[in-house]
């Protein structure tokens, strides 16, 4: 094992059915998603904002380089399975920020996930329209 190849943290992060590969290193603040630049794959600042939620939370912004590998889902959940790897990531690389991320909530997994359509109904929870006569 070289010794850059020592620096790399790895944290997985899920949200609904998206998941993401975070690689962590030292570096000077590049950010890149699917091999594009953070701006570039979130169209919106919100999404933006919260992929980087931790790092800005930890105060490393600027120190360090992030890779992120994301499959599955849409732009938001894809952002919050970014920032829940990344907020990982960091935890292995510092046990000391766990005081930091916890409260704010980005260690944890958010549960929610979509209902499955049920046969005979128009959708989840949508039922056709009853007439009663």
């Amino acid at each position: 094992m070289s010794a850059e190849s020592a620096t790399v943290y790895l944290g997985t992060g899920r949200r609904k059915t998206a998941t993401a590969r975070v690689r962590l290193t030292e570096g000077t603040g590049t950010f890149t998603v699917n091999g594009r630049p953070l701006d570039a794959y979130f169209p919106s600042e919100c999404f933006s904002k919260a992929a980087l939620r931790p790092l800005v939370t930890a105060e490393l912004r600027d120190k360090m380089d992030v890779t992120a590998l994301v499959s599955g889902g849409g732009i938001g959940g894809q952002a919050g399975a970014v920032s829940l790897g990344i907020a990982r990531a960091l935890l292995q690389m510092n046990g000391e920020l766990r005081p930091v991320l916890k409260p704010v909530g980005l260690l944890r997994r958010d549960p929610r996930e979509r209902e499955r359509k049920k046969s005979g109904q128009p959708g989840a929870r949508k039922r056709f329209q009853f007439s009663k006569r």
